[in-house]
């Protein structure tokens, strides 16, 4: 029997509530008072990837809050709206919707694509760009086409999830175990752990989140050839006008730390990249203690360095 939606309302020092933006419900999870940072997942997870951070920014003097997506967790799960600019137009509409005009955006995977986005698009709303284990949209592009041996291979996962119907049947059966292989193949030594895994698990087989997860890799697949596609990569040209600092797992077998490497180029503003020795795709929750030191250092300096 597939879980309901009460399965991401895990208890915590924290407050759960819903928001609307743009028509659309998101479920969010909020804790401590200051500067707001918007906490944005990736796959195949919901908001309590943050959990690690929703105690130590708040400690640090932010309000943090993260979301579960479109499509994800307790949020709206429409039957469109997949692409990476609707995306953002979603995080920039909760952003208004907390009360702020801006934010800090911390991004990780398809979360760390859409701050990269919202940076670009919406750029008075992203006051400051933390991008985790996630390359400038049109460094991985490039990648692809440029890298067969190494990010091409590493993406082979998100070309098989291009036909329908099959992949939302394979991550779902035997009690979600694909979504526990991944996340055992994309991370470091160690992680996750049985407990971890089942919570990943138990998440993605609500009903109808494992199609529209996989609707954001349909969607940045199949744009490639079309003009949606080529409109979107001609305006991600555009630099980023916000702080940014880029954290990657140096084990990283997702999104290569090669990849990565190379996004400062879109930058205009200050930028620091980061590499995390022993990490793999998940360093907020692989090495939490070490990311946050690094997370909120660069927070608190009020001129970060290049």
């Amino acid at each position: 029997m597939a879980p309901d939606e009460a399965v991401v309302r895990i208890e915590g020092p924290w407050t759960h509530r819903a928001v609307h933006a743009g028509g659309t419900r998101f479920h969010m999870v909020e804790a401590g008072e200051g500067p707001l940072v918007l906490l944005l997942h990736g796959f195949p997870q919901f908001w309590w990837t943050w959990r690690h951070q929703l105690v130590s920014l708040p400690a640090a003097g932010y309000r943090a809050v993260a979301v579960d997506l479109r499509g994800y967790g307790d949020s709206d799960k429409p039957p469109r709206g997949y692409d990476l600019p609707t995306l953002a137009a979603d995080a920039t509409g909760l952003i208004r919707a907390l009360g702020e005009t801006g934010a800090i955006v911390v991004g990780h995977d398809w979360g760390g694509l859409l701050a990269w986005t919202m940076a670009v698009l919406d750029p008075k709303c992203v006051h400051r760009l933390v991008a985790v284990a996630a390359p400038h949209p049109l460094r991985l592009r490039n990648a692809l086409l440029t890298d067969p041996f190494g990010q091409l291979k590493a993406s082979r996962r998100a070309f098989g999830f291009q036909l329908p119907l099959l992949p939302e049947w394979r991550l779902t059966r035997r009690g979600g175990a694909l979504v526990g292989k991944l996340l055992d193949e994309w991370s470091g030594p160690e992680w996750p752990d049985e407990e971890t895994s089942r919570t990943y698990r138990e998440a993605f087989r609500i009903p109808t989140v494992s199609h529209c997860a996989l609707e954001y890799h349909r969607w940045f697949g199949r744009s490639q050839l079309r003009p949606d596609g080529h409109r979107y990569a001609r305006t991600m040209r555009t630099e980023v006008e916000a702080p940014t600092l880029q954290l990657h797992g140096a084990l990283d077998r997702c999104a290569l730390p090669r990849t990565a490497q190379g996004s400062g180029r879109y930058v205009a503003a200050p930028y620091r990249w980061r590499l995390f020795e022993g990490a793999g795709h998940y360093p907020h929750e692989e090495i939490p203690d070490v990311f946050d030191t690094e997370l909120i250092g660069w927070l608190a300096d009020p001129e970060p360095d290049r």
